[in-house]
């Protein structure tokens, strides 16, 4: 299994706030996947780990590597 992860940034909405979070998820687990909110959702190597309330999530979006 490889260690490799990618740098994901969430974006929740709280009562009329906005909160950006940037979040490493197993690069292996979102591949198993079409789009990401599915596996935010559905993958247990990651869903068992992170906690993503699914009303207050607004965007997921990958971010560029350093």
């Amino acid at each position: 299994m490889s260690d490799e992860r990618i740098p994901v940034r969430l974006l929740f909405a709280d009562g009329g706030s906005f909160h950006e979070l940037v979040v490493q998820l197993p690069a292996a687990a979102v591949a198993r996947h079409e789009r990401l909110i599915d596996a935010l959702r559905e993958d247990p190597e990651i869903n068992g780990r992170l906690f993503v309330h699914p009303r207050r999530l607004v965007a997921a979006f990958r971010e560029q590597a350093d």
